[in-house]
Formats: structure tokens, sequence, C-alpha cells
């Protein structure tokens, strides 16, 4: 049942997800925005799960009530897109607001999850994330004849999140790290894996915001681009449902290996932008850089640190956050042809980075 209520949570965050980065622009757009309001909207959510963190390390304590709280507040700023959405102010006070309710959310709910399923399962369940973000991306664009259209799904589908993870609360044990360990969480004694965590989503920037893009430009269809899109995560589905076996490794190594042939494969795009056959292989080490990168990550994390959630969010705040937001500026500012080079320079940034001597230890 747990299985279950967890797997469930995880379809119906990330369909929510799905809504909010592939639908919402175009409605945005629609609704009259520019196209500089819309990147001041999307810069939001990425700041606000950056900045959200550091409030927790003497201030606030994340605790179940705090994250009632967020769930509920994020239903309500859901629900407040109806009124605010035409109003850029009111909308872009009222996404700061979300994303910082977001921002708590996945965090708090991974450490249960690592907890109770452990390497073996946690992988089998986060892959119906992928799965819901998948069919939202299909189902959606059938069916969005009119902006409001997408503002019904996002409702829908955060208030299903919302009941499945209050569900999931009786599982969650708030004694295991909560009591007084706010302030003894620091980056300096891992310092070097921060770093490349963050390096290692900046190199994602160009492919986030101009894969298609890209290939569009080289000479592949617009359609074709599309499956390039839905076969990377698929690949990334099966190796989640596969990968626990490899999580009983040491798991530096795991992440090492992971940045490695990310790096190889932001190189390949470089070199080789027009070949259709490369770029479904390139495609198809996004089970590695994102599937096994991202559970290899959260499970370090869990093991070293002895405040899990507040670790976590910083793991989505220095990550997703900071480095998806300098990522897309950056990506912005530098793209052209050499746009992926740049990519595979920062991702082998990142991995000098896990060869500090402060990660010598076995996990």
């Amino acid at each position: 049942m747990l299985f279950f209520k967890l797997s469930a949570f995880y379809f119906f965050y990330f369909a929510a997800v799905g809504v909010y980065i592939i639908f919402l622009p175009k409605v945005l757009l629609d609704l009259g925005y520019s196209a500089f309001d819309i990147g001041i909207v999307f810069a939001l959510a990425p700041l606000m799960r950056f900045i959200t963190p550091f409030l927790f390390l003497r201030h606030i304590n994340l605790n179940q009530t705090v994250f009632k709280y967020a769930l509920y507040l994020s239903v309500i700023c859901s629900a407040l897109f109806y009124i605010s959405i035409e109003n850029f102010f009111a909308f872009i006070i009222n996404n700061a607001i979300l994303a910082a309710c977001l921002s708590l959310i996945l965090p708090y709910l991974e450490v249960t999850a690592i907890k109770i399923l452990g390497k073996d399962k946690y992988g089998k369940s986060r892959l119906y994330g992928s799965i819901g973000f998948m069919l939202i991306s299909l189902v959606l664009a059938k069916f969005l004849s009119e902006p409001y259209i997408a503002v019904h799904y996002y409702l829908v589908l955060n208030i299903l999140t919302v009941v499945f993870a209050l569900l999931l609360l009786k599982y969650d044990d708030v004694t295991h790290d909560e009591t007084n360990s706010n302030t003894k969480f620091s980056f300096f004694k891992y310092w070097p894996f921060w770093v490349s965590l963050f390096l290692m989503q900046l190199s994602f920037g160009a492919f986030y915001n101009f894969f298609t893009i890209y290939e569009t430009e080289h000479g592949i269809s617009l359609e074709m681009t599309s499956y390039l899109w839905s076969f990377g995560v698929i690949c990334e589905i099966i190796l989640l449902y596969f990968q626990a076996p490899l999580l009983k490794r040491n798991l530096l190594s795991i992440i090492k290996f992971s940045v490695a042939i990310t790096a190889l494969r932001w190189l390949l795009l470089y070199l080789f932008p027009d070949n259709l056959t490369l770029t479904f292989i390139t495609q198809s080490i996004h089970a590695f850089s994102f599937g096994l990168y991202h559970s290899a990550i959260m499970i370090f994390l869990y093991t070293v640190y002895d405040n899990k959630k507040l670790a976590q969010q910083f793991m989505y705040g220095v990550a997703y956050g900071l480095g998806g937001f300098l990522g897309a500026l950056i990506a912005g500012s530098l793209y052209g042809e050499n746009i992926f080079l740049y990519s595979a320079i920062f991702a082998l940034l990142s991995l000098i980075f896990l060869f500090n001597k402060r990660l010598k230890y076995k996990v």
C-alpha cells in the first residue's frame, strides 16, 4: 500500500510539473504576456527553490506541521491562478509563494521514500513520476483548446498530489532527524560535492532550454525531436526500474560515472548535431545522466547527512534551483554552434570536483 501511495504521489506531482513547464508558457503567451514577462515568471521557481532552504537552517524546522501548511497553501495558490493569472504582478506574487511551497513538498517525502523503500524499490516508485510527466505531455496537447484548460488540469493534479502526500504522513518518522538538527547542517564538510552538483545542473541549461531549437536548426524535424524527448524519458523509466543492483555499489563511483557519461553526451551533441542515430544514443544516456544520477545523489545525501530533509531541500535548491536558473541564463547568452561544447566543459568540471580528497569514503 505504501508503494502504491508513493508511486501515485510521484505520478501526480510530476504530471503537475509537466503542465507547468510544458504548457504554462503557451498559456501565458495566449493571455498577452511578453517573452520577457514569461522569462521572469519561470525564473521565480528555481530562485525560490534556492532561497527557501536557507530559512530552515536556523529559523524554521521542516516538521509535519510546516509540511501540511505547504501542502494546503500549494492548493490555494493553484486555485488563485484563476484570479491572478491575467495580472502580471499578482501572478508573480502567487507564483513565488507556490514555488516556495513546492520546494518543501518533494524533499520532505523523498526522505520517507528512501528510508522505507530503500535502494531496491525507490527507483521503481520514482519512475511513475516520469510516466506522469510523459503522459500529461501527450494528453493535454490534444485538449488545450483554450488557456484555462491547463489551469483546470494543474489544480486537479495538485489536489491529487496533496491527497497522496497527506496519506503518506503516517509513514514518516518525525523523530529521526528533526529535533535540534538544523544547526548541524553544513555545506563545508562536503563542499566539493555541492559544487559538482551545481556544475552538473549548469551543464543541463542548454539541453532543457535549447535542445529542440538546436536540433531543428540542424535539420531534425520538430516531430522527430519530440520523439527524441520521449525516447529519453522512456530510457530513464527503464533504468529507474532496474537500477537497484547498481545502487548497492559505491555511490560516489556511480555519481562519477553518471557525470562522465553526461560530459560525453554533450560532446557527441556538439560534434554530431545532425546525426540522428547518434542523437538517439545521446538521449539514451539520459537514463544515466538524470535517472541513475538523481537516485545516487539522493541516497548519497541521505547517507552522509543527519538532517536528511534539509539536505534534500538544499539538493533541489542548489542543483535545480540555482543551477537551473543560471544554467538557463548562461545557455541563452552562449547559444550557438558551441553551446553543447560549453555544456561538456561544465560537466567535466563537475567530475573533477568529485575527485576531491574530502569525498574519499565509502558509501
